[in-house]
């Protein structure tokens, strides 16, 4: 892994592979990072690496990334995260591939810099329900309580108001329906299907985008290589010819 440092943070970072850069946000939820592409469905990293630059992050105090943690942290602070390391990289414009709440890292990349990205994919993207809000704080609080004893002036009141920050939303708590219905990047979204990653909130974002497809079944034995390919093709279908 590699490391870019800025203002107290450190990013770790790999890449891999040469063209056309391709910015990876893994699942895993506050613990994002590039190890839980492992365990994916399948590996963007290897799927993607013989035809695209291919850079992999743990996001902030995940993985081996730290940060210095604030009650003012939210979205916007891994957004400002995501762009110094394409500035850092010299990396001018992208695709991006999303997991789980790599979705919303995702969105919030191409609300702040729309210039920057040139096609996501969004693999089971987060998202309220009227089920979920007690499981995104619960998973909040593990990951805080991990980080807690490394972090010992952080209060319990800073952690309450960066985790209200992050989960308090609607949606896909990054984003707004507004943004996402004026979104002007190519969108290809992988269908989630469970508590974390609800039916509902794929189908909205997909007919809400301008310019989204939406893949119903992308994880299965049956449908993974077709979806690893469809992946490929629309990552390649809007790679900018120079």
């Amino acid at each position: 892994m590699q490391k870019f440092e800025f203002g107290g943070v450190r990013l770790s970072y790999l890449e891999r592979g040469n063209g056309f850069p391709v910015l990876l946000f893994a699942p895993g939820g506050m613990r994002s990072a590039a190890s839980f592409w492992k365990s994916a469905p399948w590996n963007p990293v290897d799927v993607l690496a013989d035809e695209f630059r291919v850079i992999a992050m743990d996001q902030r105090n995940a993985g081996s990334s730290t940060a210095p943690i604030r009650p003012s942290d939210g979205w916007d602070t891994y957004t400002r995260d995501h762009i110094s390391l394409l500035d850092h990289l010299g990396i001018e414009r992208c695709h991006v591939v999303g997991g789980c709440i790599g979705g919303s890292y995702a969105l919030g990349l191409i609300e702040a810099a729309p210039e920057r990205v040139t096609a996501a994919v969004l693999q089971q993207p987060i998202g309220r329900s009227a089920e979920n809000q007690r499981a995104f704080y619960d998973m909040f609080d593990g990951w805080a309580s991990a980080l807690a004893e490394h972090h010992p002036a952080v209060s319990a009141a800073d952690w309450a108001q960066f985790r209200s920050r992050m989960y308090d939303g609607d949606f896909v708590f990054n984003v707004t329906r507004e943004a996402v219905s004026s979104c002007p990047t190519p969108l290809l979204v992988l269908m989630g299907n469970d508590l974390y990653h609800p039916e509902a909130i794929s189908r909205e974002i997909a007919s809400l985008a301008p310019r989204a497809e939406l893949i119903e079944h992308w994880k299965d034995a049956t449908s993974v290589a077709a979806a690893v390919a469809r992946v490929q093709s629309f990552l390649r279908d809007h790679t900018p010819s120079s």
